[in-house]
């Protein structure tokens, strides 16, 4: 019997649940990049993002090609990048959300500190 969609889904986001990973993801959304043009876009130490560009290769998210010593990664599937547009779309709604609400009780701060003043 295989898996439920629902769990299947939940490995898929669990792999996408990394900043490295992600940041790869968003660099090989613009285009093909070598290891090396993604090192210093990552910045993380080579033997990190080696094990973070394993997971997305078992996970089928990116492909590999050799051209001499260099090794180039592209997106598997174009979805993915826009999988990461709509993430960025709901963030930034989430984030709005959040600034209006922090403007809202920034500006109820007076109004309460003067009324517990007043109550005093």
């Amino acid at each position: 019997m295989s898996a439920p969609l629902y769990q299947l889904k939940a490995e898929f986001f669990k792999t996408l649940g990394h900043p490295v990973r992600i940041r790869v993801l968003e660099l090989l959304s613009e285009r093909e990049h070598a290891v090396s043009e993604m090192l210093p876009e990552v910045g993380v130490e080579p033997s990190h993002l080696s094990q973070q560009l394993a997971v997305l290769r078992r996970a089928n998210l990116v492909t590999t090609r050799r051209e001499g010593s260099a090794v180039y990664y592209a997106l598997a599937n174009p979805n993915v990048a826009e999988l990461l547009k709509v993430a960025r779309t709901i963030l930034s709604g989430l984030l709005t959300g959040q600034a209006e609400l922090l403007a809202d009780l920034r500006a109820a701060e007076p109004n309460s500190a003067a009324r517990r003043r007043g109550m005093s």
